[in-house]
């Protein structure tokens, strides 16, 4: 009887490049969404929403690096976004309780400008070239869900990291064997 080579094992050509593949599509699809509803539905952002986006700019930065390394470092590059995902879900958690009012805003930012002079056009020169949203005030994607988009990028957010997670341990005990 003739033995198999190691070379007829069936693999599975790029599945250990889905962690990476859902780190890049989550990622556009979120600042993708956040570019529609500011620009094309007149949504304004406040500054926390701001930072919300970076850990997004972030897992995309990871999720493409996974694409180019060797098959043999994408999962453990793709366990680099991991930290991206949960500074989204803090950063979402504090923006949510200076929504609820639990706590206020840790960036000077969100608070009302400060006007200064006497006259009205001193007072006009030292205002913001563009109008800002307070951090307190959500913004509500559809009316008849009393959901922020602050929460729902959390629990975004926490999906993804779900998903990540699974796709890792799954495809890190598939391929652990084969270097």
């Amino acid at each position: 009887m003739i033995s198999r080579r190691r070379i007829f094992i069936r693999q599975t050509p790029g599945s250990v490049r889905l962690p990476n593949l859902l780190l890049i599509v989550s990622g556009v699809a979120a600042l993708s969404l956040v570019w529609w509803l500011q620009n094309r539905m007149g949504m304004v952002p406040c500054a926390l929403c701001f930072w919300e986006r970076w850990p997004w700019r972030i897992a995309i930065a990871i999720g493409v690096i996974g694409m180019i390394v060797p098959r043999r470092w994408a999962v453990p590059v793709a366990v680099l976004g991991v930290p991206a995902l949960l500074a989204d879900m803090v950063l979402s958690l504090v923006h949510a309780g200076v929504e609820w009012g639990f706590w206020p805003s840790p960036l000077p930012e969100c608070a009302a400008p400060q006007l200064k002079g006497q006259t009205i056009a001193e007072r006009l020169a030292s205002m913001p070239l563009h109008p800002g949203k307070p951090c307190d005030q959500p913004t509500y994607l559809f009316n008849w869900l009393p959901i922020s988009l602050t929460v729902m990028g959390g629990l975004a957010a926490c999906a993804v990291l779900i998903g990540l997670l699974v796709l890792v341990v799954t495809l890190g005990g598939r391929t652990a064997g084969r270097r």
